[in-house]
């Protein structure tokens, strides 16, 4: 299982860090969650370039979700990877499911929505 964050840095442009768990001890004691819900995104469909709706964690349960960044690079999350969306402000990023099969998520939006640029 892998964890990182996808935000914006200084000039807008949403980039993404890898997160080790061990230095981020409020992710293991835990943050406080606004509530939950589920997602089913249909294969090989582009959502064009948004930022995230809210500071969440999208966590994917089933099938591979790709994200496109500003810079052109491009990272593929399956089964069992958790992001926190903290890319609320600046250019967005584009999403889209690969594979023949839907990407199923989980996505949890935490109470606190302050914007946060740069990274943890």
């Amino acid at each position: 299982m892998g964890t990182s964050r996808m935000y914006a840095d200084e000039n807008g442009d949403t980039t993404w860090q890898q997160i080790d768990l061990a230095e981020q001890p409020e992710w293991l004691t835990g943050i406080p969650a606004k509530d939950i819900k589920f997602g089913i995104r249909k294969p090989n469909v582009t959502q064009e370039w948004h930022a995230a709706p809210a500071r969440q964690f999208v966590i994917v349960l089933s099938g591979q979700l790709q994200i496109t960044y500003v810079d052109g690079s491009v990272r593929v999350f399956g089964a069992g990877e958790a992001r926190l969306m903290d890319n609320i402000t600046g250019k967005g990023h584009e999403t889209m499911a690969l594979g023949d099969e839907p990407c199923i998520t989980a996505t949890v939006v935490l109470q606190d929505q302050e914007p946060r640029i740069g990274k943890i």
